[in-house]
Order: C-alpha cells, then structure tokens, then sequence
C-alpha cells in the first residue's frame, strides 16, 4: 500500500485533524491523526494491517512468533496485523508507571517478536514497549507502525517498519510557531478528540 493511500484512508475516516493539538507527547502539533475513528471501522482496519503484515514479512528474516503492542492505542493494529501474520496478538500494559506483560501473556525467552504501534510520532512507548518485551527474554526482531509521523527521526531501538513515513512538526510548548500560538489548544481526549 503506498503512502499516498494510507493517508487517504485516514481521511476518509475523518481521522486527519487540523488546528493546534496537544499530542501525549506533551509535545504541540497542527495535525492529529484520530486513528480511533479509523479503528472503528473494521474493513478499514483489515485493509492497513494487511498491508502492514505483508511490508513486516518482507522485512524480516526468518519466523515471527507473536506481535505486542503497547496499551491500549496499540491493541487494535497490533491484533489485527498478528491476524494476518498467523501468530498470537499480546500487548504490554503500565503498572505502576511502567510497562510489563501481563494476564499470563506467554512471551518467552527466545521468542521472535514483532513489536506493532499505532502511530508512532517520539518514539518512547515503542522504546518502552521494546524494554518490557526485551525483560522477558523475547528477541525484538522489528518494530512496526501504520504511520511514522517523525518522517524517519524516530528511534526505537530496532528497525521501525511503517506503512506511511510523514513528517508532521511537532513542537515543546515554548516554541511554537506564531501561527499555531494563534490557535487554541485542544488537547486530544477533550471535546470528542480521543
């Protein structure tokens, strides 16, 4: 799938937001991609994670042997790309700050993991999610993501495989651009942003 069409798909969802937007980051951004919206729509969803599965097999030598994600944005694409790489789908969540694998998720030493974001903009849940995969004894073969919004500048620790390479600014909050300043700021999970 061409980045031009992953792109498309969003906005068709109405998934690619313009204005002034706080991302999780804490980091400021005039574009948010509401990949909630493209969540929701499964046929959509199958499309994007198909075509991620084919571009991680391409990618990586030899087997894969689960697929985690990190909670809760990761769940979704990372089930669903696992679906199509015929391997099981399990995700880390925070405890106590950190991210660890529970609910007897059975990742074991030597497995061959595939580590599928959502969207991936800084890097630091991949990186984290990587760490908690890596403490169990698993090998992180590959990252993946549906886009990388850093166009590239990201990293995770691992080779980063992405459906779409964009490169979106983002800005700390003491640099903003006089333009985006203009804005009010939305802050992603208010007003029926989530």
């Amino acid at each position: 799938m061409k980045e031009a069409k992953v792109l498309k798909e969003f906005e068709k969802a109405g998934a690619l937001l313009k204005g002034h937007f706080i991302l999780s980051s804490g980091l400021h951004s005039p574009v948010f991609l509401q990949k909630a919206l493209v969540f929701m729509n499964p046929k959509r969803t199958a499309r994007l994670c198909k075509a991620l599965a084919a571009k991680i097999e391409d990618a990586v030598d030899g087997p894969i042997d689960a697929v985690v994600s990190p909670a809760v944005g990761g769940i979704i694409p990372g089930y669903e790309t696992a679906r199509h790489l015929k391997v099981p789908a399990m995700y880390v969540e925070r405890e106590k700050g950190e991210f660890v694998l529970r609910r007897g998720f059975p990742l074991t030493r030597g497995m061959r993991v595939v580590m599928v974001e959502d969207i991936v903009t800084t890097g630091l849940s991949s990186r984290e999610c990587i760490q908690a995969i890596r403490k169990t004894g698993a090998r992180v073969v590959a990252a993946a993501c549906l886009i990388d919004r850093s166009g590239g500048k990201a990293k995770v620790g691992t080779k980063l495989i992405s459906l779409a390479q964009i490169d979106i600014p983002a800005y700390p909050a003491d640099r903003l651009p006089k333009e985006l300043a203009a804005l009010p700021a939305v802050k992603p999970g208010s007003r029926g942003i989530a």
